[in-house]
């Protein structure tokens, strides 16, 4: 495989000067979020370096106003070829950095070009009264409607759905063991009676009997994904019942269905649900070279597509970091070279065709969302830093 790897300018921490837009306009009563020296020094340093005017889109705008749906994915590929490179672009004035984690719609951006580098600015260009253009920067308050990172509404539901367990503990977690009514699937709304230990939580996740995930290269197997079901509440414990005649019988607790991805069966196992996921986060390339291989489609697919969630063979041990972007590779296939008399096999080389987000990470795990893709995707395929 023939592929040139660039080694990002900045740093882990550096992701957050994505977020550098919109600080003058963020009223007083918005929340706040700490500001670290090193976030800062990064900061100045994109400031002063900005991007080659080489990775600028070919019809990049010299401006632009931030719309409601937009993400900051979005806007970057406005401007950039490689939108992972966005850091570069996006330092600001350390002047106009209130809240590095907002940005609305409303705002307009700007292209500061100043020779061979450009900045991305807030606010509309005008001319001083010695020629050069400044950054007008609107000051009143705007809603609170900052616009996400990346596609939220595709991966929210897997931010706290999409699970690998080290070992298959559901075996040993409380189990639906009756529905109402005798009923073979439970609807949202309808009540369900499980055995087990209840008393860790209120809410619970219900989970279908997991698969393993298995390393496409070593054959390792790097944990278990559980089958998401849906959600419930605890609503009724049980009890142990004694009967007159001196023997006992067991009554279930009671749960109820409060959402559902697909309807609830006896024997779903539960799980105590997580507090929401809400952490910033934004994509940004790995600090060095990374590659590694498709485990599976998640759910039932054999082959997926954009917007469709993927998990991959490394995770928190191997450097993978919630906000990765990683490229997608086709495997180069066999042909008969049919010019030469001996007709021998050639390998066509591996053709980049795709973008990976990564927004789940566990230890030997993680989950990705596939941004971009020209051919299906399918276990086995290889992904590497972009």
């Amino acid at each position: 495989m023939s592929r040139t790897v660039r080694q990002p300018l900045l740093r882990r921490s550096s992701w957050v000067v994505a977020f550098s837009l919109g600080f003058a306009a963020v009223s007083a009563g918005a929340a706040t979020w700490p500001v670290t020296p090193g976030q800062r020094s990064t900061a100045q340093q994109v400031a002063e370096a900005g991007v080659p005017l080489s990775e600028l889109a070919p019809n990049a705008p010299d401006s632009y106003t931030v719309k409601r749906g937009d993400t900051l994915w979005d806007i970057s590929k406005i401007f950039l070829k490689t939108p992972w490179r966005w850091p570069e672009l996006w330092g600001m004035n350390l002047d106009q950095i209130r809240n590095p984690h907002l940005i609305y719609p409303g705002q307009v951006l700007y292209l500061d070009k100043t020779g061979d580098r450009a900045r991305l600015r807030l606010g509309k260009p005008v001319e001083t009264q010695d020629g050069k253009l400044s950054p007008r920067v609107r000051a009143e308050p705007l809603p609170d409607d900052a616009i996400a990172s990346v596609p939220m509404h595709l991966i929210g539901p897997f931010l706290n759905d999409a699970i690998v367990l080290d070992s298959n503990t559901l075996e040993t977690a409380p189990r639906v063991v009756a529905t109402q009514e005798g009923r073979v699937l439970v609807s949202k709304g309808e009540n369900a009676y499980v055995r087990g230990d209840l008393s860790a939580a209120r809410n619970w996740q219900l989970f279908r009997e997991p698969k393993p995930l298995i390393d496409p290269t070593t054959n390792e197997l790097l944990g278990f994904e559980a089958h998401f079901v849906g959600t419930a509440e605890y609503t009724r414990p049980g009890e142990i019942r004694a009967l007159p005649d001196g023997k006992s019988e067991i009554v279930p607790a009671t749960i109820t269905i409060t959402n559902l991805r697909e309807e609830a069966n006896i024997g779903d196992r539960l799980s105590p649900a997580p507090a929401r996921d809400v952490e910033a986060f934004a994509p940004h390339s790995p600090g060095g070279p990374m590659s590694g291989r498709i485990i599976s489609v998640y759910g039932d697919g054999l082959n997926a597509g954009q917007n469709q969630i993927v998990s991959i063979n490394r995770g928190a041990r191997d450097g993978v970091e919630r906000g990765h972007v990683l490229a997608l590779w086709r495997a180069g296939t066999q042909r008969v070279d049919t010019t030469d008399a001996a007709k021998p096999m050639i390998r066509l080389p591996d053709e980049r065709h795709g973008l990976l987000f990564v927004f789940r990470v566990f230890e030997r795990v993680s989950y990705a969302l596939i941004l971009q893709v020209k051919d299906p995707v399918s276990a086995g395929d290889l992904f590497t830093e972009p």
